[in-house]
């Protein structure tokens, strides 16, 4: 079942939050510090009780919270070069490693997606390691495509 974070369901997303920073700190180890998180504890709690940026959780027939979508409204109001739109930024999504290729992920961009026609956004958007290439195939196969690439050279 998909349905919006509680306050108690901030343990689990910590944990979930350390998987997916795993993968992130095995594909780019000069980038992410192993063994760390992307929000602390206390980040955590505040973006569940931030309603301006809604998190959308799995739960499974036990209770137990399987994957989650942190989600965005973003606006290029202000902006006098952009056509003045909004889009849904998905900030991060995660799936337990036990469920993942199950549907999980697949079901919570789904919720996004539902959830940005509610809010009258024009796209849905993330940013994707080109590293992480299950990732790229994952949100290709549910229509996403690139829009732009950021491009590095590593300096010694």
């Amino acid at each position: 079942m998909i349905r919006l974070v509680k306050l108690a369901d901030a343990p689990r997303i910590g944990e979930l939050l350390y998987q997916v920073h795993a993968v992130h700190a095995d594909l780019r180890p000069d980038l992410f510090v192993s063994g760390e998180k992307k929000f602390s504890d206390q980040e955590i709690v505040e973006r569940i009780e931030d309603k301006a940026h809604p998190i959308f959780v799995y739960e499974d027939e036990a209770g137990l919270v399987q994957g989650y979508i942190f989600c965005e409204i973003r606006e290029t109001k202000d902006k006098p070069n952009l056509i003045e739109r909004r889009e849904l930024f998905i900030d991060d999504l995660c799936v337990d490693e036990s469920q993942r290729g199950k549907g999980v992920g697949e079901l919570l961009y789904q919720q996004a997606r539902a959830f940005a026609r509610q809010e009258n956004c024009q796209s849905l958007t993330l940013h994707v390691w080109n590293d992480n290439a299950g990732a790229v195939r994952f949100y290709e196969r549910l229509g996403m495509k690139a829009q732009y690439l950021q491009m590095e050279e590593v300096l010694d």
